[in-house]
């Protein structure tokens, strides 16, 4: 029996294997809308999905579907269909799934984002929402317990780096019918395999890590093909559809996957060390940390960390972060992670900027929190560039 090939390995060939249009290495750019047939009944197969094939961009594209391909085989799932960004593949998966009079159960430490959905335009729609403390387990249990369609977990949290025991959570979904969809986007499918912990899908804002380069747009989720068919379904109508030339810069970045994350991993654990013991720096979220409150959840369901931590100045306030950010060298300030560069921002401005102040502190963010989103830089210039600039404050 052949051994299943290093994720290292599926990063750069999965979706991939065959040789392209005229021999070429590199999955093609097909920019066509349409495709054309002159045997109709050949195309009316095609049409109706008893052969493969592509009729119009807006439902399927060839550069797409390797795109998709790709993270199919990463996530390990059985189907895998994408979005224009991450929030087009949440509001396709919530809006496919969900309907009046049901009931879903999240957390209150989710992206800014999806946590609009779930307060703003959910309720329309006669769906019942309850947001559970995020690290509270047997809060979240019994809520669940109580019945619902959907649990809606994300680990680690955007931007608190909160770590949801995504195993046991799953367990009691189940246990009264709910299904269970996960955000991976922090983790990455190098870090941890939600559908090996029991989710039915694993959702990705493939504009962060996945791309990495901070260039392309675009979202994916992976399951069951029934599932997934449903929720391309709603996609492919609605029109939330990943264009091509994104999904090949997608692809491009997720060759080096396994390389950057490694070394995101590595980087970031250092940095929220080093920012662990500076006088300057109140407290710092990093499921590396042995003083982070998930840590050991996070060794459990985790391969890596990631890349993605949150510190808190002592002076703990927004204009205290605005005279931080500006002193450093290499970190965009900017509302963005998972890129090659490092990258910095409060939620004010990144994660939680669809919300009001009063909303983020509802939510348990505080204004004076910074994310920090670890690039693949020498990570020396990294925690020197950070003493530079944290020498304001003492």
């Amino acid at each position: 029996m052949s051994k299943k090939p290093h994720i290292g390995t599926r990063t750069v060939w999965s979706g991939e294997e065959k040789p392209f249009w005229k021999k070429a290495t590199q999955t093609p750019v097909v920019h066509s809308i349409s495709f054309s047939y002159k045997n109709m009944n050949e195309w009316l197969q095609v049409a109706l999905g008893q052969k493969a094939g592509h009729i119009y961009s807006r439902n399927t594209n060839p550069t797409v579907q390797v795109f998709e391909e790709k993270i199919r085989d990463l996530e390990e799932a059985d189907a895998a269909t994408s979005a224009a960004t991450g929030m087009g593949i949440i509001s396709s998966t919530l809006y496919t799934i969900l309907a009046s009079g049901d009931r879903v159960v999240s957390l209150k430490d989710t992206y800014g984002g999806t946590n609009v959905i779930f307060s703003e335009f959910l309720p329309k729609m006669g769906i019942k929402v309850t947001l559970c403390d995020t690290t509270d387990h047997r809060q979240i249990e019994l809520e669940v317990s109580k019945g619902c369609k959907l649990l809606y977990l994300e680990s680690p949290t955007n931007p608190t780096t909160s770590v949801i025991d995504i195993a046991r959570l799953s367990i009691a979904a189940k246990a009264v019918g709910a299904m269970v969809v996960v955000d991976n986007t922090f983790a990455t499918p190098i870090n941890q395999l939600p559908l090996h912990l029991g989710a039915d899908l694993v959702l990705h804002s493939a504009s962060k890590f996945l791309g990495g380069h901070a260039d392309a747009l675009g979202g994916a989720i992976c399951g069951k093909k029934k599932l997934i068919d449903q929720i391309y379904h709603y996609r492919e109508i609605n029109g939330a559809s990943l264009d091509p030339m994104s999904a090949y810069l997608l692809l491009r970045g997720m060759k080096t996957l396994n390389l950057r994350i490694q070394k995101q991993n590595e980087n970031a654990l250092q940095v929220a060390q080093y920012l662990e013991t500076h006088p300057a720096i109140g407290r710092v979220y990093y499921p590396g940390l042995a003083s982070h409150e998930g840590h050991s959840i996070a060794k459990k369901q985790m391969c890596g960390f990631g890349g993605v931590m949150s510190f808190r100045l002592k002076e703990d306030s927004l204009e205290a972060v605005s005279r931080f950010m500006p002193r450093l060298r290499y970190a965009h300030a900017a509302a963005n992670l998972g890129a090659v560069e490092t990258t910095i921002g409060p939620p004010a401005t990144t994660s939680h900027v669809e919300c009001s102040q009063e909303e983020r502190a509802a939510l348990g963010i505080p204004e004076g929190l910074i994310r920090y989103s670890t690039g693949i830089e020498y990570v020396e210039d990294l925690i020197s560039d950070l003493e530079r600039a944290l020498k304001i404050f003492t």
